[in-house]
């Protein structure tokens, strides 16, 4: 690897977790270098537009020409751009919001957000990024993804972003037996108080998992029966579609195992 390359983009990803605004001295703290060659990289990244500089303050923090990448990261992705309409179809259905995600590393990145059909003022979440073991996207990813990258993920770092979280692997791994089973997974105010969440793995033509599609409610409403099975049908039934939108092998999109 090239060393100026990959500190570089660790300076993108302190700003990025730890901002708005960081000096050279934290900086170079943080990456164990001389603040000389952080404040080389630092003018390099500015001449880019990839960092902004805070004159009063002398601090930086992230540049706007980060927000192009990323668009242009979306706009070029299979995934998103095939899920768009199926979203949509699924908002509509279930009258609630649907997200679609894909897997970064220990953690699920929501790639699209269809807003649900009506109701009060709603945030866009495209770009949130969650860990994978408190959102029903990412244990319906992880439920459908090799064994060893499962064990991997359950021996790895599991945070709890609300009480209702699971942190204890053994509890997990039968979650993602269930979700392998039915052909979903739920998410009960894990990830957020009140919220409730149901999601299918999409696969592509590889036969391997892409990521998840979902939606995304108060818990009263998604999770309570007789509307829970609706819902996870209809979750269920998008993704297969998606997924042979995607070119997924027949037997590989998410539907119940026997």
């Amino acid at each position: 690897m090239v060393q100026s390359v990959q500190r570089a983009v660790r300076i993108l990803r302190e700003l990025a977790a730890d901002g708005p605004r960081l000096g050279v001295t934290e900086l170079a703290d943080r990456l164990g270098v001389a603040k000389p060659t952080v404040h080389a990289l630092l003018r390099t990244l500015e001449s880019e537009g990839l960092v902004s500089h805070d004159p009063e303050s002398s601090k930086y923090r992230l540049g706007p020409d980060l927000v192009a990448l990323g668009n242009s990261y979306l706009d070029t992705h299979e995934l998103r751009s095939r899920s768009l309409t199926w979203a949509d179809q699924l908002a509509t259905r279930t009258r609630e919001a649907v997200w679609v995600a894909i897997p970064t590393g220990d953690r699920i990145l929501v790639v699209h957000h269809a807003f649900r059909p009506a109701g009060a003022v709603q945030i866009l979440e495209v770009g949130a990024a969650i860990p994978w073991s408190t959102s029903a996207l990412g244990k319906a990813i992880v439920s459908a993804a090799p064994a060893g990258l499962r064990e991997e993920l359950l021996a790895g770092d599991l945070p709890a972003l609300t009480g209702a979280s699971v942190t204890d692997p053994a509890v997990l791994a039968d979650q993602l037996d269930e979700a392998a089973r039915t052909g979903y997974a739920v998410e009960d105010q894990e990830s957020a108080i009140g919220d409730g969440s149901i999601a299918s793995p999409v696969f592509d033509r590889s036969g391997r998992v892409a990521g998840a599609i979902g939606i995304v409610g108060p818990v009263e409403r998604v999770l309570a029966a007789p509307a829970r099975q609706e819902l996870a049908v209809a979750v269920r039934e998008i993704a297969r579609n998606l997924s042979r939108e995607l070119g997924a092998p027949r037997g590989t999109s998410a539907r119940p195992r026997s």
